[in-house]
């Protein structure tokens, strides 16, 4: 579940490419495990006789389901979520069978903010909230080294403010100062 590298235009360089961390993967580990206990668990303490397989058997099912619902897809989906940034955008992938994507451009992000609880400093990791002009943001979380992905971010703002400018100001007239009118006595 690798980053398509056609998203990106000809001259664009992918700076960091990450998926969450690594602790959005402990839960559903978890689980897998606990599934496979019990089924080794029941199939050892339970006789061999036709009652006992039934409960081997309902038993596995419930374990299949939840290893599933709870076990696998949770990874999956932590595999198939991307968080990219390059010298022009930051491009947000999620998905495993349905796909989405969505890009906010360098030159629109007027915010960024970091947060980290506890656990989360403890484990390296955190949440980064980036606001772009419009009333879009974007929210990451369980990032890697979250902290560096912040400085990060920002030297990649400036650095495409100074590449670019501000293209804005560039195409709008500056307003003329109204005339000042005085009062008659």
């Amino acid at each position: 579940m690798a980053f398509p590298d056609e998203v990106l235009t000809d001259e664009e360089e992918v700076v960091l490419h990450q998926h969450p961390h690594a602790r959005a993967a402990v839960r559903p580990v978890l689980v897998l495990l606990v599934a496979l206990a019990a089924v080794l668990g029941v199939w050892i303490m339970l006789p061999p006789t036709t009652g006992g397989l039934i409960g081997v058997l309902v038993v596995g099912a419930v374990a299949l389901f939840m290893g599933l619902t709870r076990g696998v897809w949770p990874l999956l989906v932590w595999r198939s979520t991307h968080y990219v940034f390059t010298d022009e955008r930051i491009l947000l992938q999620d998905g495993v069978i349905a796909r989405e994507r969505r890009d906010l451009p360098l030159n629109r992000v007027n915010d960024h903010v970091m947060s980290q609880s506890l656990l989360d400093r403890l484990l390296g990791c955190g949440t980064l909230r980036i606001d772009s002009i419009g009333d879009r943001s974007a929210v990451l979380v369980a990032v890697p080294h979250v902290q560096h992905v912040q400085t990060l971010l920002y030297q990649l703002i400036e650095t495409d403010r100074e590449l670019h400018g501000d293209e804005h100001e560039e195409d709008e007239p500056e307003p003329e100062p109204a005339p000042i009118r005085g009062r008659r006595r």
